[in-house]
């Protein structure tokens, strides 16, 4: 595949491809201490054969400890096509689930995205999401952002609260919630340092709250399997009716959407998502409906499943454009689908 012509395009990717890198090693180094002793696996994508770049996951093999887990690299760009507003965007996005009810999910997202006119800005994004409740996990991944972010903590924190929150259950996806959208200053160094500062925190940060929760938090019951299938089910709610980077991954092309939907969990409560479709405007009620139609009774999640509710959620979209009003934020917007439109 080719990569973006610009420098700073070429930094950011070498960036995300270190942080892939230094996670799937520590999570592979979990797997052979406590787990299955299984390797993630690598799987690549092409945007248009390659012209426009493309990107590489590396998914979960390990039963034991995952129930669904995938690393995920990607950059874009239009390097033949100069009068494009987009010129390129380069991301890693990754979203860990447990087997264990006890031990909490990770969801983190860091991208740079450069503009026709020369500006770019990055995009960080970290959720803690745990099945079940643990205050000192919470409080192990809030000290570490404070101590990352540090001035920035304060703006993060609260549009993080904001663009997880789902209005229609009246409560939030996580429990720890960090999100900048459009951030930029006036030293490009320092911006790519803490985008760097940030995705290693949080990555250790995660492998250690981890990794402790697996040995100590052993034994669970089959009534908190069934708190997990609840809380899973609010996952896939909430990625497919309110995540903007989703839905604007699925709108772009069809190229990845194995990737785009690896964010989901194996399996959901089916009839759970069904009833939270009332309590949506129109037309989001449709869309959960067509949704949970498309998902088996057992709830399973497989690749054809996500095949399918990628389709979905793109022809919602495509038939009901000013939909895209109910998707969550931050205090601004980004411009993700009409960056990549055609001129």
């Amino acid at each position: 595949m080719t990569v973006a012509n610009s420098q700073d395009a070429k930094k950011a990717y070498a960036l995300v491809l270190n942080l892939q890198n230094r996670f799937v090693t520590k999570l592979n180094a979990l797997s052979q201490e406590i787990g299955e002793k299984k390797d993630f696996e690598e799987i690549t994508w092409l945007r248009d054969e390659g012209l426009h770049g493309g990107g590489n996951r590396f998914e979960f093999r390990d039963e034991k400890l995952f129930n669904t887990a995938s690393v995920n690299v990607s950059q874009v760009h239009y390097n033949e096509l100069p009068h494009k507003n987009l010129q390129s965007a380069t991301a890693i996005s990754t979203i860990i689930h447990p087997k264990n009810p006890h031990v909490p999910s990770i969801h983190i997202h860091i991208s740079l995205t450069e503009l026709l006119d020369g500006s770019s800005y990055w995009r960080l994004m970290a959720d803690l999401n745990p099945s079940i409740y643990n205050e000192d996990d919470k409080k192990t991944f809030d000290a570490m952002l404070k101590k990352t972010t540090k001035k920035s903590y304060k703006e993060g924190s609260t549009q993080g609260d904001k663009y997880f929150n789902i209005p229609a259950l009246k409560r939030h996806r996580g429990v720890s919630h960090f999100y900048l959208e459009n951030y930029s200053t006036e030293n490009a160094e320092d911006d790519f340092i803490f985008a760097q500062e940030f995705g290693e925190n949080v990555i250790d940060t995660y492998i250690d709250i981890i990794t402790s929760a697996f040995k100590i938090r052993c034994s669970y019951s089959s009534r908190e399997i069934e708190m997990q299938l609840k809380y899973h089910t609010l996952y896939l709610f909430q990625v497919l009716t309110l995540d903007r980077g989703t839905t604007s991954g699925l709108l772009i092309h069809n190229q990845n959407d194995l990737g785009i939907m690896g964010s989901l969990p194996a399996y959901i409560d089916k009839s759970l998502l069904l009833s939270w479709a009332e309590k949506l405007p129109s037309p989001q009620d449709e869309l959960v409906r067509e949704l949970a139609n498309s998902i088996c009774t057992e709830g399973k999640i497989d690749a054809s499943t996500k095949k399918q509710l990628a389709f979905i959620v793109r022809e919602h979209y495509k038939k009901h454009p000013k939909a895209l009003k109910f998707q969550a934020s931050g205090n601004t917007i980004p411009a993700t689908v009409s960056n990549h439109a055609t001129p």
